[in-house]
């Protein structure tokens, strides 16, 4: 019987997305595992295989820039003799309809494709590159590759709208009277959809606690003269990290999530990391960052944020988590709360460390102070837990010994 091709959920959050580019034809002949369509979410571009061998019969939404409601089918495969099913729109299956289950996809590799330019020539170039060239008006066969062989690539396309200031978004301006409306991507709605729902139902509450770096900064001096011939460079935010995921181990009341069956209590303190890329936030998860030293937090942090900048995470590497932590402080912002990304039950907002007047021992000094403030869901963290888990990381970030034992 003819197969239906739905609008897969590629993560437990997509609740649609961006047909981007079809890969196959109509009348193609298709196996299981061969690449069907490009699909954009909020988060990176994934792509749709195929489940079973087939015909394809139908595409009932072409590829464009509009969302796509999961479950919605866009296309149907037939088997050989099959006729071509009388589908009249591509609604979204009934509610009482036993739907199709949609086969989670791999991440998105760019693929170098030919396809004839403007100028008339054949250009190898990635999915990305070419819709970013098409936005801008560019002619891609004029712009340098410098991917593998030569393929026209992302940052290539940027440094020809940079070179030529052709545009100053990626995202094409709706002309108005007296301003610009930039179209809302998949991400920024995802963004303030999440970010509404979580203000507006999670009851919330902040801590704030100063902290002293002095002791932790002339650690990582030290350490980092040690093992600059190793290419090791520690930063704060990975003494951060160690000392939250140590932090949730010493008070394990935090390092939970809220469920109307009960509260789940985390075996493991699996750090998110806010991670801010073109037109949004992403936060990608340290996996068991208790278990990790700081060399590997280190390593494991900025090959995950250089990928995410580049909208190259795998589902699993962003999804998940069990506490957040948002560092501003290399902006210069002294202190802010953040909005918890549910289901979490906190989130860490970490402000930039500067000189401060300081009273030891009842005499005035200077000490390198750092503000940070723990946003609560009520329903999860009490105050007296919140205040054990800064107490507990307050004493590891000022005594950084203390992440040894």
């Amino acid at each position: 019987m003819p197969i239906e091709i739905l609008m897969p959920a590629l993560s437990p959050t997509m609740e649609e997305g961006i047909l981007a580019k079809w890969l196959v034809s109509e009348g193609d002949e298709v196996q299981s595992g061969d690449i069907l369509a490009e699909i954009e979410t909020d988060k990176a571009t994934m792509e749709i295989e195929a489940i079973d061998e087939g015909i394809v019969g139908k595409i009932l939404i072409k590829a464009g820039p509009e969302n796509i409601k999961i479950n919605t089918v866009i296309a149907v495969l037939l088997q050989d003799g099959e006729a071509m099913p009388n589908i009249k729109t591509a609604a979204p299956p009934s509610p009482t309809a036993p739907a199709v289950e949609p086969q989670p996809a791999q991440p998105a590799a760019p693929v170098p494709v030919a396809e004839p330019t403007p100028s008339g020539t054949r250009v190898k170039a990635s999915p990305l590159a070419k819709r970013l060239a098409k936005q801008a008006g560019l002619d891609i066969a004029t712009i340098p590759g410098t991917g593998t062989h030569g393929r026209v690539i992302k940052r290539d396309i940027e440094a020809a709208l940079s070179a030529t200031s052709a545009t100053t978004s990626t995202t094409t301006p709706l002309a108005t009277d007296g301003f610009d409306l930039i179209a809302l991507d998949g991400m920024r709605k995802t963004i303030a959809a999440r970010m509404t729902a979580s203000f507006r139902d999670v009851p919330h509450f902040p801590l704030n606690v100063d902290c002293r770096l002095d002791a932790l900064l002339a650690t990582r001096k030290a350490i980092n003269l040690e093992t600059a011939d190793d290419g090791i460079k520690i930063s704060v935010n990975d003494f951060i990290v160690r000392a939250c995921a140590l932090a949730l181990k010493k008070v394990p009341e935090a390092n939970a999530s809220y469920t109307p069956d009960g509260l789940k209590l985390w075996h493991n303190a699996d750090v998110c990391i806010a991670v801010a890329v073109d037109g949004g936030l992403i936060t990608p998860v340290i996996r068991a960052a208790h278990a990790k030293g700081l060399a590997d937090i280190s390593s494991e942090t900025k090959d995950l944020a250089t990928r995410a900048r580049n909208r190259k995470l795998k589902p699993e590497e962003y999804q998940g988590g069990t506490f957040t932590v948002s560092n501003l402080g290399m902006m210069g912002i002294k202190s802010f709360a953040s909005i918890i990304n549910e289901p979490q039950g906190c989130i860490l907002s970490i402000g930039a460390g500067e000189p401060r007047p300081v009273v030891n021992d009842g005499v005035l000094g200077i000490a390198t102070v750092m503000s940070v403030t723990l946003t609560c869901d009520h329903r999860v963290v009490d105050g007296a837990v919140g205040a054990r888990f800064l107490a507990a990381f307050k004493a590891m970030i000022e005594n950084p010994g203390l992440m040894l034992l």
